[in-house]
């Protein structure tokens, strides 16, 4: 565990040291967030933050390299086709964040560097649910390995959209799925700790760790395209190297831990940003618009439209994403039932602080943060 945070740690310092570099490029090359209609911040913000927090994870993940606990994950090529897929991911959204590419451009960019992680040997080969689930064509799992990478790359996308959302909710979500994946992998094995999943997730963390700081309510600096990208893609990675690498089914054998952990964690990590973007495609294609057409109607759009401020929106969204992902890691532990308790219980004072200003808003006010029109 000491070495995953060391890791974590020096992946935190790197991008909160390289974050005003990055914040002084982006200045100088006119990647700025404007304001516009459907924009929170109220002032032109720099961008380009992703990529100060790519070259915390690459230093963070060289250093792992040369440490002896860790040797087993560098055997191959996986490590390094991860940092390299998010090095992609990490251009393309700078470019976009530079000249705003179109979005045909960025999609048929994520699909390469998704591509590149499956060459890689990032691979989705299985489905652990109930009974595992294989895939036996090597396309079909090329092209499930693409569209989880890509959707989870998107879904992180829709939802960066306040000061400091995305990164905290990664920073809280990823850190319940390195519990996870750290737990289960000291069950599966009594002497070899080392996990790719679990060095993934930790360097991920300590990224938005350390660049929270500087995008936290007033932000200074986004992440952009080239950080939320990047966070999709690497969140998409773990999420299959932990199917691919623990044998669950065996684990859950002697420790009664649930064979569908695999994928319920990282749903559970991705929730909001999941919902949220089906919500979004959803709601534009029934208006008969693109998917991609922006609007003012995202999740923390209507926090906002509720009453709450624009850091309590985001630590609203905070609670949730911990209530989620550290219920789900908790399966770890505790039985589901257990789980089902503590987990119900803590969602009932979420609601109460989710819907808390309703009970100081008036009947017409109330119409009119629900959408429908303006009091009178």
């Amino acid at each position: 565990m000491r070495v995953y945070l060391l890791l974590m740690l020096v992946s935190a310092a790197v991008t909160y040291l390289l974050t005003p570099l990055a914040r002084w490029v982006a200045l100088r090359t006119g990647a700025i967030t404007a304001v516009r209609d459907r924009d929170v911040h109220v002032i032109p913000t720099p961008r380009l933050g992703g990529v100060a927090m790519f070259l915390g994870m690459a230093v963070a993940m060289v250093l792992a390299s040369r440490m002896p606990f860790l040797e087993g994950v560098f055997t191959d090529s996986a490590a390094w086709a991860i940092l390299a897929g998010a090095g992609a991911v990490t251009l393309l959204g700078a470019a976009d964040d530079v000249w705003d590419l179109d979005w045909f451009t960025k999609l048929v960019g994520q699909v390469l560097a998704a591509g590149l992680i499956a060459f890689g040997g990032i691979q989705l080969y299985a489905i652990p649910f109930a009974d595992t689930l294989t895939i036996g064509s090597s396309y079909f799992s090329l092209g499930a390995t693409v569209l989880t990478v890509v959707v989870a790359i998107n879904a992180v996308n829709f939802v960066d959209g306040l000061d400091g959302l995305a990164a905290g909710l990664i920073a809280i979500g990823g850190t319940g799925f390195f519990v996870y994946t750290y737990l289960l992998t000291t069950q599966a094995s009594s002497t070899d700790y080392s996990n790719l999943a679990t060095l993934v997730v930790a360097v991920l963390v300590g990224a938005c760790l350390g660049f929270l700081p500087h995008n936290f309510h007033p932000a200074r600096i986004f992440m952009g395209d080239s950080g939320s990208m990047l966070i999709g893609l690497t969140i998409a990675a773990a999420t299959i190297v932990v199917t691919g690498q623990i044998d669950t089914v065996a684990v859950s054998a002697r420790q009664a831990i649930p064979a569908f952990l695999p994928i319920l964690l990282p749903v559970a990590v991705l929730l909001l940003p999941l919902l949220d973007m089906g919500l979004a495609v959803v709601r534009r294609l029934g208006a008969g618009k693109s998917p991609f057409h922006p609007d003012r109607r995202h999740l923390h759009h209507r926090l906002l439209q509720l009453g709450h401020s624009h850091r309590r929106a985001v630590l609203i969204m905070y609670v949730w994403t911990a209530l989620f992902s550290f219920g789900g890691a908790a399966l770890v532990v505790w039985s589901v039932q257990t789980t089902l308790w503590v987990v119900g219980s803590a969602a009932v004072v979420a609601l109460l602080l989710t819907l808390g200003p309703l009970r100081r808003l008036t009947p017409r006010t109330r119409r009119a943060s629900a959408g429908h029109g303006p009091p009178a």
